[in-house]
């Protein structure tokens, strides 16, 4: 055998991993996104494209602060009520306390409850936008979510301009029982001063609507429209197949089943959102 082959150019000459660690060049967390059919798509395309995945057109989750961008000119708003808070008034504690949950999701989230409200322009037209935000406890409806609409709703009034309610959420907040429920009742009120206003409500459901947000105010909109592809409904599939003891239809409780039954004026492809919103807004004013 020859020398050259008893000592491969090869083989390694030191053991281990020497790169000091301030010279080891990483992915940034986050940078990348998993789009359903299993492509890779950087982040930064995905936020350009207002994070629906190209290929498909799927609508990946985001929260009032996307929202927020997209809709308003320039992304300047004004918050409504941003100061508010949940309260453990019955001191409620399952596997952990639910006044402990709150400062975990305020810790992570970095807002204080599961919805923001604001008032801004989109073309130049006033409007107030009321959204949802699913990181916050499953974007669940309490006490804070009821009184953010109430006080959204008189400002929608007091600036004589259109309300939009973007839903997304898994309905009542279990942690305050009764109180939660009230919130259906109390949206629902503050709705109808919107209607005897004569200003329009656009209901706008995205992935996932249920419970009791979607048995109330989330269905209440002069025009109820939705995301391609979003779960609405009142209890889950697996829990109504449970129940009936039968295979449900395809796309059973997506936008484009309930738009066919006809509980959805028309579904709005997030990236056309501002255009249709500002058309709609034109055609309230004529």
């Amino acid at each position: 055998m020859s020398e050259q082959a008893q000592n491969p150019w090869f083989k390694r000459k030191l053991k281990g991993i020497i790169t000091p660690s301030r010279e080891k060049k990483e992915t940034p967390d986050g940078f990348w996104h998993k789009t359903p059919s299993g492509d890779v798509i950087e982040k930064t395309e995905l936020k350009e494209n207002f994070f629906v995945t190209p290929k498909e057109g799927y609508h990946v989750r985001i929260g009032s602060k996307e929202y927020f961008d997209i809709i308003f000119d320039d992304q300047k708003f004004s918050l409504i009520a941003d100061n508010l808070t949940p309260k453990d008034k019955l001191k409620f504690k399952d596997k952990k306390k639910y006044s402990d949950r709150i400062k975990e999701s305020k810790k992570k989230t970095g807002l204080n409850d599961a919805m923001r409200s604001a008032y801004g322009k989109t073309s130049g037209e006033g409007i107030v936008v009321a959204c949802m935000d699913f990181s916050f406890i499953g974007g669940s409806m309490g006490n804070v979510m009821g009184e953010k609409i109430a006080r959204s709703v008189e400002y929608a009034i007091e600036k004589k301009c259109p309300f939009m309610l973007i839903s997304k959420s898994g309905g009542a907040r279990m942690m305050e029982a009764g109180i939660s429920l009230m919130q259906m009742a109390k949206a629902t009120a503050k709705l109808t001063q919107l209607s005897k206003a004569k200003l329009p409500y656009i209901s706008y459901l995205t992935d996932p609507t249920t419970g009791g947000v979607t048995a109330s105010f989330a269905m209440l909109g002069d025009l109820n429209i939705a995301e391609p592809g979003a779960l609405i409904g009142f209890a889950g599939p697996r829990v109504i197949k449970e129940t009936i003891g039968k295979d449900l239809p395809e796309g059973f409780q997506t936008s484009e089943f309930l738009l066919e039954k006809g509980f959805l004026d028309f579904i709005v492809d997030r990236r056309e959102l501002k255009t249709k919103l500002i058309q709609l807004i034109k055609l309230f004013k004529n």
